[in-house]
């Protein structure tokens, strides 16, 4: 019994010792890569997470305001822009589950006007429509102050492509995604978002509405030319940009979306729009699926900090890379520092 138990020992020691060195190369791999990002010095900051099969890896490099050596940390809030979009395909998928939305719904159902503009030929825009950048919608709403304004630029919208076509990406899209989404619920989207995922998955740090302490760890970005820029100031439901997020709920929303026993999960990864040979939309996914891998990712890029968000389901890996720095480029570049990360962690 004693012989037994020593086995025992040494075995849970060298199991220990693994992951002790497997986290080791992911925290250098994560090092590597920042401090290579870093090196363009349009880059001020930039925080990384990485899960590998349950393991979390999160590391934080650079400063936050130029000169003061401020690095972040795991406290630290950022500006999640288009990634909020994945939210809201979230719910709309267990909206589509709950039986409250059919993808092949007439968007005007849920309104309270006509609209009798929304259509092209007789062909109506429909949710899934809504969903994957195919409504024919223009990127920006036409009118954006208030709730009301928003609708009135509903009315001024003319679609020139059959629903379901063409890919155009569309900001317009998601916010009446939103607004549909509240009135099957009769619920405010940020409750729903709350209510379906922020609480379930124990993202306390993940919000809309930020008090004043929440204020003090937000994020002050910057463009290329080293000028403070402005946060988002959101004006509408919340749809396509909003919310704010740290690097360790960040994790817990990457197991979140690798949890493939969860029904709402699945539906909400479906292919929806093919464009091109390998490449779909889901529910405010963007999905790559070939013969050698198969990504759900999204871009979100904001006044003054940009990030990917990106999951490999088939390698139980994801990663999520977040700067305090926008332009044109930083979105291309970031995404090459993805991509290396992956191909580091995933040869190892």
């Amino acid at each position: 019994m004693k012989y037994v138990t020593f086995i025992l020992f040494f075995a849970l020691l060298g199991c220990k010792s693994v992951q002790q060195i497997d986290k080791q190369s992911v925290e250098h791999t994560i090092t590597k890569n920042a401090l290579q990002l870093l090196e363009d010095k349009r880059f001020h900051s930039v925080s990384v997470a990485v899960l590998k099969d349950g393991k979390s890896t999160i590391k934080h490099f650079g400063e936050l305001t130029i000169g003061k050596g401020n690095k972040p940390n795991d406290s630290t809030l950022y500006e999640l822009a288009s990634v909020t979009k994945t939210f809201t395909g979230y719910v709309a998928a267990k909206a589509v589950l709950d039986q409250k939305l059919n993808l092949e719904d007439d968007i005007r159902i849920y309104l309270d006007e006509p609209y009798l503009n929304l259509e092209f030929k007789g062909e109506p825009i429909k949710i899934k429509h809504l969903i994957t950048h195919t409504s024919g919608f223009p990127n920006f709403p036409i009118k954006s102050e208030n709730k009301e304004a928003f609708f009135e630029g509903l009315k001024l919208i003319k679609i020139e492509t059959k629903p379901g076509e063409t890919y155009s990406y569309s900001n317009t899209a998601p916010e009446l995604t939103a607004y549909i989404l509240e009135k099957v619920y009769q619920k405010p989207y940020e409750e729903l978002v709350i209510e379906f995922i922020l609480k379930p998955n124990k993202m306390d740090q993940t919000k809309f509405t930020l008090n004043e302490n929440d204020r003090t760890r937000l994020v002050k970005g910057y463009n290329d030319k080293n000028e403070l820029m402005p946060n988002f100031n959101r004006t509408l439901w919340g749809g396509i940009s909003g919310l704010h997020s740290t690097t360790t709920d960040l994790v817990k929303y990457m197991k979140l979306q690798l949890d493939q026993s969860n029904l709402i999960v699945n539906e909400s990864h479906k292919k929806l729009y093919k464009e091109g040979s390998y490449f779909w939309e889901s529910y405010h996914w963007y999905i790559i699926e070939n013969d050698h891998q198969l990504i759900y990712r999204h871009h979100g890029g904001i006044y003054g900090m940009q990030n990917w968000f990106v999951i490999y389901p088939k390698q139980n890996i994801g990663i999520s890379i977040l700067t305090n720095t926008s332009f044109d480029k930083t979105g291309e570049i970031l995404e090459k520092t993805v991509d290396s990360l992956y191909h580091d962690i995933n040869v190892k």
